[in-house]
């Protein structure tokens, strides 16, 4: 309790310094310097030759020498960045512990001096450290540039289905929070005492010392203490204003509870944006000063010189300009919720279709007949399936080149043929009541598609060894007069360009796990299914007015779907039909504050 006293303390000291920094950084980071960083990379992209980026060219993008030195630059731009929002909250932190007040601009100039310290070459590490510490000390409401980098969905599925990586991660997780932990106060000590980054490190890890279980509980405590103190308020808002508008029936505040709703929804989040960053770094402050008082050490402090020029009539101008910047940010923030621009209010203007990954392989084997009934079943406008060619020429459904895993036979498809493949069980590695499964022919799958106005998906995946695959897929296709009801997909440009050549009239889809640039250059791509966390609204508008589609994979939760929606994809593909179904239903029909009122219907 004495320790959340101190925080608080230390946080009301200079408030309106804190609360006006945070803005100003807020304002600069989204309306200057992610703009500038985007542009930057983008002509990165240029500079290397690279129109568009995607998982077949990413990996020689990345080992370019131009792009590993300009890259390097730009990453270190962006944590120098938010280096100087710690370095500055730290400084006005300390003159709060100094009962001290001190303006946003005297922070500043202190905070640029020991900004330009970090580019000596002894120091430089330290900017980096910002790349381990940044994840773990925004669990709730946060800003940062380096804690928007988000991990592709697909990417995030794999290491969970691999128990070996998994395994690896986790050892890596705690390594980087171990690390976390010994060099948490190295910025106050670089800070606050000038010292070099390898005596700032050193320092932390001996100040730390025996301490680290303990200033991890305070930390993920006051981490926890925000994100339920900013849902407890919105939701308690909400419902205040919501009663408000059904007690005063007819009246104006009625009429406008909705806009009132969004104003409060956008106001509250804004408010913890400012604060969240300020309450984890006041806690670090906190545990700083106490482990230093504790073992007895010396406590420097900056040197506080109030500017002669603080209360300067143009200083409080520009306060005031900028104020009025955030408040018509906050206003089109919330006036893009209202409209659905984002993701709390979700309107479609397209149609979006449901694509089953596989067939309904959450509850069947995947890529089987019974996975694709299942499809049928649960609703699923389109099924997405894998081919490959046996050595016989044969087109059959499997997603891996090898049969080990759904089968459990060692043996690769352009081994076999189809004989051989016919009498393989492809549904007990799922479930023993599957027993006996087949793995079906394509010529199969179009027949029961057709018969049952289901369209199809049909992915490629090229081994190397195969003789006519692509030929063979479009034959199929043409022989059951299919054309119109199903895409040909592939991870690989030049299976389009050979499904193109074999019949310009056959869709095609081009699939990525990374989408950047002019993508709608690729000729031989009808649309495009890129991975969901590659996926933004230009990218989206950029598609679409070329008169493409864009499909979203794998989206399996709640939020992904809704995000996706929010984007305006055209086609989403999942393991969970049902869900999707569910979430596209609701959001026709409902938004966000529809559920508030719903609950306060019952409740009263």
């Amino acid at each position: 309790m004495k320790k959340t006293k101190k925080v608080l303390n230390l946080i009301n000291y200079n408030l309106k310094s804190l609360v006006a920094f945070e803005a100003i950084y807020k304002i600069l980071s989204f309306t200057i310097f992610m703009p500038l960083f985007l542009n930057i990379f983008k002509l990165i992209t240029k500079l290397t030759g690279y129109n568009y980026l995607t998982i077949e060219n990413f990996l020689s993008f990345l080992i370019n020498p131009v792009t590993i030195v300009l890259l390097i630059i730009l990453l270190f731009l962006m944590m120098t960045f938010t280096f100087f929002d710690i370095s500055t909250i730290i400084i006005i932190l300390d003159a709060s512990t100094q009962k001290k007040k001190i303006t946003v601009k005297d922070a500043t100039i202190l905070s640029i001096k020991k900004c330009k310290n970090v580019f000596h070459l002894k120091n430089i590490f330290l900017v980096f450290l910002v790349l381990f510490l940044i994840p773990f000390l925004n669990i709730g409401v946060s800003s940062s540039l380096i804690a928007t980098i988000k991990i592709p969905e697909f990417i995030i599925d794999y290491i969970i289905k691999n128990n070996l990586l998994f395994t690896l991660v986790i050892v890596i997780y705690f390594f980087l929070l171990s690390l976390l932990l010994k060099s948490i106060y190295s910025f106050h000590y670089y800070i606050l005492e000038d010292n070099s980054f390898s005596k700032a490190l050193k320092n932390s890890k001996e100040l730390s010392k025996k301490c680290h279980i303990k200033d991890l509980i305070t930390l993920v405590i006051v981490q926890l203490c925000i994100v339920i103190l900013y849902f407890i308020f919105l939701v308690l808002g909400i419902l205040l204003i919501v009663l408000l508008s059904k007690i005063f029936e007819n009246v104006i505040i009625k009429t406008l509870s909705t806009t009132i709703i969004w104003v409060f929804i956008a106001f509250t989040f804004i408010v913890f944006l400012l604060l969240a960053t300020p309450i984890s770094y006041a806690t670090i402050s906190v545990l700083y000063y106490y482990h230093k008082d504790k073992k007895k050490e010396k406590i420097t402090h900056i040197n506080i010189v109030n500017s002669k020029s603080k209360e300067h009539k143009y200083f409080k101008r520009i306060m005031f300009v900028v104020s009025i910047i955030f408040i018509i940010c906050a206003f089109f923030f919330t006036y893009g919720l209202y409209k659905g621009k984002y993701n709390l209010n979700i309107e479609m203007t397209r149609t979006l279709e449901v694509t089953a990954h596989r067939g309904a392989s959450a509850f069947y084997p995947e890529n089987t007949m019974s996975a694709f009934k299942g499809a049928k079943k649960l609703g699923a406008d389109w099924i997405e399936l894998d081919v490959q060619e046996t050595k016989d020429q044969k087109v059959i459904v499997i997603h891996d080149t090898n049969f080990k895993r759904t089968t459990n036979v060692n043996k690769n498809t352009w081994e076999v043929n189809y004989n051989e493949v016919e009498k393989l069980d492809a549904g007990s590695f799922f479930d023993k009541k599957y027993k006996n499964e087949k793995i079906p022919l394509l010529e199969e799958v179009v027949k029961y598609a057709k018969d049952n106005n289901i369209k199809l998906n049909i992915e490629i995946k090229p081994t190397g060894h195969e003789k006519a695959l692509e030929k063979e897929t479009v034959d199929i296709i043409k022989k059951n007069n299919f054309q119109d009801s199903c895409v040909i997909t592939s991870q690989v440009y030049d299976v389009l360009k050979k499904v193109k050549k074999y019949d310009k009239t056959v869709k095609t889809v081009y699939v990525m796990s990374l989408a950047y640039g002019d993508i709608t250059s690729l000729k031989a791509a009808d649309n495009f299914s890129i991975e969901a966390m590659s996926i933004n609204r230009t990218l989206v508008k950029r598609v679409h007015k070329e008169g493409k589609e864009l499909y979203a994979w794998t989206v399996n939760t709640k939020d992904s779907i809704r995000n996706m929606i929010d984007l305006n994809v055209d086609n989403i593909i999942t393991d969970d039909i049902s869900l999707a179904k569910e979430v596209i239903y609701s959001s026709k029909s409902s938004n966000i504050i529809n559920e508030y009122i719903k609950v306060v219907d019952k409740l009263f």
